[in-house]
């Protein structure tokens, strides 16, 4: 699989952050790295784990492009949550992942979404004027070279016959929260995110959902990376597992299995 230029510089640059964390910090607790959109959910989960377990996790947020090539470069993960299967199976091919630790944890929807003061109405379906809705602003979204959700919005736009309309016009973020964020701040006047993003946000409101037949399914694989030590494998296993674990993913709007 080639990665892309910016994908790698991306990495490089997030992989430099970790490596200057102090050394207790960034081996001392179990480490979780998760795409951004999981950033909510994940969060109340590691906190509900210390609470149970005493034992504390830390997670790094990224897109899951960037948290893979981290991983590749020897970044000191032990759990790995992606938003697609494509950089699941990137590491598992490259003999980084746990053999059979990998699961199909959580599922999401694809929406687009407006400042929350926005008058559009959409309708997504092949004779959207989606250039008439973005008028001399831009569609904010994952950049569809490496970003999960911009894969998705690229499939559902092209499915939809959008596509060529779409390209020329997008804001290309460096993961899901960036694009939400572009929106949140009136900088673009639509963006493509993933539902459970849409619904954390005051910024914005949800104009539409797109067709589920529009786009590839979207699924979120968690496993255990590589030499992952029995503290990783407990959290890995309350993280996957518990009914605490899936009260919360479903609170945030995931599907859960």
């Amino acid at each position: 699989m080639a990665v892309t230029r910016r994908a790698a510089l991306s990495g490089a640059v997030a992989l430099l952050a970790v490596a200057a964390l102090p050394l207790s910090q960034a081996h001392a607790a179990t480490t979780v790295f998760a795409a951004a959109s999981a950033t909510d959910a994940l969060n109340d989960i590691m906190a509900a784990y210390k609470a149970a377990s005493g034992k504390e996790v830390i997670a790094s947020y990224a897109s899951s492009s960037t948290l893979a090539q981290q991983i590749e470069q020897g970044a000191p993960a032990s759990v790995f949550l992606s938003a697609n299967t494509k950089w699941a199976k990137y590491l598992d091919d490259k003999k980084l992942l746990e053999p059979g630790s990998m699961v199909d944890l959580l599922g999401n929807e694809l929406v687009m979404i407006a400042p929350s003061d926005s008058r559009a109405k959409v309708t997504i379906s092949k004779d959207m004027d989606l250039a008439g809705l973005l008028g001399d602003g831009r569609l904010s979204v994952g950049d569809p070279d490496h970003v999960p959700v911009g894969q998705y919005a690229k499939g559902a736009l092209t499915s939809l016959g959008l596509w060529a309309v779409a390209e020329p016009k997008l804001a290309r973020a460096s993961d899901v929260r960036g694009a939400l964020a572009l929106v949140e701040r009136g900088e673009a006047p639509l963006g493509i995110v993933y539902s459970t993003d849409a619904a954390v946000s005051k910024g914005v409101k949800t104009v539409a959902t797109f067709p589920q037949e529009s786009y590839e399914k979207i699924v979120y694989p968690a496993a255990l990376v590589k030499g992952a030590d029995a503290d990783a494998k407990a959290f890995y296993s309350f993280m996957t597992s518990s009914p605490v674990a899936k009260e919360i993913f479903a609170k945030y709007g995931f599907s859960t299995k």
